[in-house]
C-alpha cells in the first residue's frame, strides 16, 4: 500500500509540474518553493531547489510580471508567444528533477513527459487566450488569467496532499484538451484568414490612392 501511495504521488508530482509549467511557470515555482520553504510539503530532493530565497525572489518578481502582462489583451499573446520557448524546456527539466535519483533512462522519460504536459497545456492556454482577446472587453481575459493561477496553485496543492484525485483530474484535463485543440486550431486559422482579408482590403485601398492625382479643373 505504502509502495503504490509513494508512486501515486510520484507520478502526480512529476506531471503536475509540467501540466502547470505550460499555463504559469512561475506561479509553479513560486508555489512550490514556498510550500517547501513554509513547511506545508516536502518536495522531491531535485525541486528542493526551488525553496531557495534567490529562487523564490526571483520567481516572484517574474510572477509579478506576468500578473500584470497576462491580463493585458493582447500583451498576453505575445508574451504567451515568448514563453512557448521557456515554458516547455522548462517543464521538461522539473519533471525530470521531480523523479529523483533514478536511472537516466527513467530521468528523460520524466523529461520527455513533463515537456509533453508542459505542451499540452501551453496549447490550450495560449490558443485559447489568442481567442479571447478577439473580444473588445477585458472581463473575460482577466477571469480567465486569475481562474488559470487558481488552476496551478490548487493542482500542485493537490498533486502534493491529494494525488489520485489530481491525477484523475488531469485525466479529464487530457480528455478535454484533446477534444478542445482543435477547436482551437480552427478559431485561430479562420481568425488568421480574417485579419489577412482585412490586411488585403487595406493595402489593396492604400494603393488604390497612390498615383491619383486631384483634377485641377475639366
Amino acid at each position: 500500500m505504502e509502495t503504490f501511495e509513494a508512486v501515486t504521488a510520484a507520478i502526480a508530482i512529476t506531471l503536475g509540474v509540467g501540466w502547470a509549467s505550460g499555463i504559469n511557470l512561475y506561479a509553479a515555482m513560486l508555489t512550490l518553493g514556498l510550500m517547501q520553504r513554509l513547511g506545508y510539503a516536502t518536495l522531491p530532493a531535485g525541486l528542493e531547489i526551488l525553496a531557495d530565497p534567490l529562487v523564490i525572489a526571483a520567481a516572484a518578481l517574474m510572477y509579478m510580471v506576468e500578473f500584470v502582462a497576462d491580463k493585458t489583451p493582447g500583451v498576453d499573446t505575445g508574451w504567451d508567444a515568448i514563453h512557448t520557448f521557456v515554458r516547455l524546456p522548462a517543464g521538461a527539466l522539473l519533471a525530470a528533477a521531480a523523479v529523483g535519483d533514478v536511472a537516466p533512462a527513467a530521468e528523460l522519460a520524466a523529461a520527455i513527459v513533463g515537456g509533453g504536459m508542459a505542451a499540452g497545456s501551453h496549447s490550450v492556454k495560449a490558443g485559447g487566450r489568442a481567442l479571447i482577446n478577439t473580444s473588445p472587453e477585458p472581463f473575460s481575459n482577466w477571469t480567465a488569467s486569475i481562474a488559470e493561477d487558481v488552476a496551478v496553485i490548487g493542482g500542485l496543492w493537490l498533486a502534493l496532499y491529494s494525488p489520485l484525485v489530481f491525477l484523475v483530474l488531469l485525466a479529464l484535463f487530457i480528455a478535454v484538451m484533446i477534444w478542445l485543440l482543435p477547436k482551437i486550431l480552427r478559431g485561430l486559422r479562420a481568425l488568421g484568414q480574417r485579419v489577412g482579408r482585412l490586411l488585403g482590403r487595406h493595402s489593396r485601398s492604400g494603393d488604390a490612392g497612390v498615383g491619383r492625382l486631384p483634377h485641377d479643373g475639366p
